[in-house]
């Protein structure tokens, strides 16, 4: 994990260092406090009458809460709409809650109380994990409310176990990881829709009385319908720099549900986790249950403080080795298709080391022999280099490309399989499928069945098998391009047909994990038809993600800026591809593609050959630039200066490095200005006022920007900022600043 930054209080570090244990037989144990703490924030809940956890702030840090204990609502007890920690169906409660269970006598009511707590450092002094016992009043049916606080990130985390003791299965109909009490005069929810080509676009929504859900019921693309993750602005529409707001992401690959309800009382509760659409769960006597976990973060200073908290979590705790530099490389997709032989990867290879890029990834249809991967149709499945092609297979390409001074990295899709297969002929009974109903093919493709052990094994299996063709192959690009239909299990008993949508997201982890024991090292990037799985449960075990297959400069703004809100550039793949656009037949300028691309991991998607000598040129001079600035983009604060929501065809973004000496910013102007020109000021934000910078245009032979090259104290730049001169359509402007002592 990257070297984190800050020191943790004195006063946290004896709050914590000892670990605390209350246990509670069967009396009323009202009176508990249990305040959990980051630098900044607070999570607080208490034990009130009858045993019940109650919810009560997270929010602004508060040092004393014991007058939480005597705090009254005014609300009538019979109405059931007190705050619990962890909401269950039954009693007196009617909103949505976090967990709805049929025990084994058929008892629909689950009423929890509290057993005990308890509070351990996690192996760093940063991490701080509470895990809260409550069991159902009547029936020995116990859950484990975990509640993780990552102290200098100002983030906490939350995910349940449910464990049976009763002697019979019980049913679980509704299984959250988080129940969020929240309570402001107004709510204002931001989420991300999306679709193929469109992923990430952000909508806000003022949410009014009744209950509000973000799902998904695709199990495989997380993303194209909605994402799995928010903002929610509180009092006041979302600011990108003021106000407080609430940033939430759920660490899980498939079906997920939230649901936002405001009650009549205008209190806000947030249940968001796994959702259990068709998913109804029998839990066997002794069987535990563990639920994905639920991130939160709290900001004093907009959707700004919402994602520089999580980017710090996810690089230092969450996505798969952050501190490995990304490389920057030339995909072959959109450059070959499948229309390629051997002669035509090495030329692009020949082409890649020459524009100074470091990998080489050969994207898809190089396998099949029975049925060669020519195009969508066939192959899928029949993982055997394809002669014809490659009559030296892929060794000889990987070891062509590190000879040339680039790494290799080669496409799999493992989940999925064509109907034209050897595959499919072999084992009709691994692909997802009802018996006695057609299969549906969503572009010439079945789903192979996850929840089935073989199947697992066959997958993992793919993985290993095209790591073993050559030492050199550093880097998989993972996709699965379809979703999830027809759902039946030939393996899942008939009894348990339901548990398929959770199973098939379990096995997917499993082979992940089982791939992360053996390649510790290979870059893995998660793609579903571009950004469809995207979401911090695959950035678990991926370092990066594809975020979307429209490679379009302009569609990426909109893309990125949603994907930025809750992801970490590191994570964003970004591509300068050609031009018409394959994906919308737009035509940008080659420097536009390129301050585009660099905003994120930067990539290729073409043709070199296609490029003229002076695009080739200017590529391998933007591509030296983008090795000087990539330790910031990945690693530096984010600061959003300009939104492309605004409507006035202007975007711009910064990053400042940790340390306040180095920063860049990028600046587009993607409609038409005339000759008002960039008339609104990109005031810059993240610097040390008293320090001085030098702005530096890069990926220009001559700059317009009447500051080039000058020095200019941090105040001025913060209050006064720049003007840089864009006035056409995809005018573009890439500056780097740096300290000077």
């Amino acid at each position: 994990m990257m070297k984190r930054i800050g020191i943790i209080s004195i006063s946290f570090i004896l709050l914590f260092l000892s670990s605390i244990a209350i246990k509670a037989g069967t009396a009323d144990r009202e009176g508990i406090i249990i305040n959990m703490q980051t630098e900044k924030l607070s999570m607080i809940m208490t034990v009130g009458k009858d045993s019940v956890v109650y919810f009560h702030h997270f929010g602004r840090k508060i040092g004393d809460a014991s007058p939480y204990l005597n705090k009254q609502t005014y609300r009538r007890a019979d109405y059931g709409t007190d705050p619990h920690a962890y909401l269950a169906a039954g009693g007196r409660n009617y909103r949505e809650p976090a967990l709805r269970v049929t025990h084994s006598d058929g008892d629909l009511n689950t009423e929890l109380a509290y057993v005990g707590h308890q509070q351990k450092m996690l192996g760093d002094d940063n991490v701080v994990q509470t895990t809260i016992t409550l069991q159902d009043k009547k029936l020995p049916l116990i859950v484990e409310l975990i509640v993780t606080a990552y102290v200098r990130e100002n983030v906490f985390t939350q995910r349940v176990n449910i464990i049976n003791r009763q002697k019979q299965p019980v049913v679980l109909h509704s299984f959250y990881s988080s129940y969020l009490p929240m309570r402001a005069k107004n709510y204002y929810l931001n989420s991300f829709h999306g679709a193929w080509a469109h992923e990430m676009f952000m909508e806000e929504s003022l949410l009014s009385h009744g209950v509000k859900s973000i799902e998904n019921r695709m199990g495989i693309r997380t993303t194209h319908t909605e994402n799995p993750s928010f903002v929610l602005a509180l009092d006041m529409p979302l600011n990108e720099h003021t106000g407080d707001a609430i940033g939430g992401a759920l660490a899980w690959s498939g079906n997920y549900k939230m649901n936002f309800q405001v009650d009549e009382f205008d209190i806000l509760s947030i249940t968001a986790g796994i959702n259990p659409y068709a998913s109804s769960y029998t839990l066997e006597e002794g069987e535990i249950f563990h639920t994905p976990e639920m991130i939160y973060t709290y900001s004093t200073d907009g959707a700004g403080g919402v994602s520089r908290n999580l980017h710090d979590w996810a690089r230092y705790y969450q996505v798969y080795d952050a501190a490995t530099i990304r490389p920057t490389l030339l995909n072959s997709w959109e450059g070959a298709y499948f229309n390629f032989e051997e002669k035509t990867i090495t030329d692009m290879i020949d082409d890649a080391a020459g524009m100074g890029l470091e990998m080489f990834v050969l994207d898809d249809g190089w396998f099949g022999n029975k049925y060669p991967r020519s195009g969508t149709g066939q192959g899928l499945g029949d993982w055997q280099e394809t002669r014809n092609k490659l009559p030296r297979g892929i060794s000889h390409l990987a070891d062509y490309a590190v000879n040339k001074g680039l790494r290799f990295g080669i496409w799999i899709e493992p989940e999925m399989v064509n109907p034209k297969s050897e595959l499919a002929e072999q084992h009709p009974d691994w692909i997802v499928q009802v018996k006695g109903r057609p299969v549906p093919a969503t572009r010439n493709q079945w789903l192979l069945d996850l929840t089935n052990p073989e199947v697992q094994d066959f997958v993992f299996g793919v993985f290993d098998n095209v790591m073993q063709q050559s030492k050199n192959i550093s880097y998989i690009k993972w996709d699965a391009n379809r979703h999830v239909q027809s759902v039946g299990s030939y393996y899942l008993p008939e009894d348990k047909q339901s548990h398929f949508w959770i199973k098939y997201t379990q096995g997917l982890y499993s082979v992940y994990e089982r791939i992360r024991a053996k390649y510790p090292d290979v870059l893995i990037q998660a793609c579903s038809s571009g950004g469809g799985r995207m979401d911090y449960g695959a950035l678990k075990y991926h370092q990066e993600v594809w975020t979307s297959d429209n490679t379009d400069a302009r569609s990426r703004i909109f893309i990125q800026y949603g994907t930025n809100m809750i992801y970490p550039a590191l994570v964003t793949g970004s591509h300068v591809s050609a031009v018409p656009n394959h994906q919308t037949g737009n035509v940008t300028p080659l420097k536009f593609r390129f301050d585009m691309a660099m905003s994120g991991r930067f990539g290729m998607e073409l043709q070199p050959k296609d490029l003229s000598e002076k695009e080739k040129e200017f590529a391998k001079v933007a591509i030296e630039n983008y090795k000087g600035i990539r330790d910031i983009v990945m690693e530096g604060d984010l600061y959003r200066i300009i939104s492309p929501y605004e409507g006035k065809g202007l975007y711009a973004i910064m990053y400042v490095s940790k340390d306040k000496k180095r920063a860049v910013v990028f600046d587009y102007c993607f409609e038409y200005r005339g000759r008002t020109g960039n008339s609104k000021a990109v005031k810059l934000y993240g610097l040390d006022p008293t320090r001085q910078y030098r702005i530096t245009e890069l990926n220009v032979e001559k700059s317009t920007f009447w500051g080039n090259n000058q020095l200019f104290k941090g105040e001025y730049l913060i209050n006064e900022g720049i003007n840089p001169k864009l006035e056409k359509m995809y005018e573009s402007a890439l500056f780097l600043l740096e300290e000077v002592e």
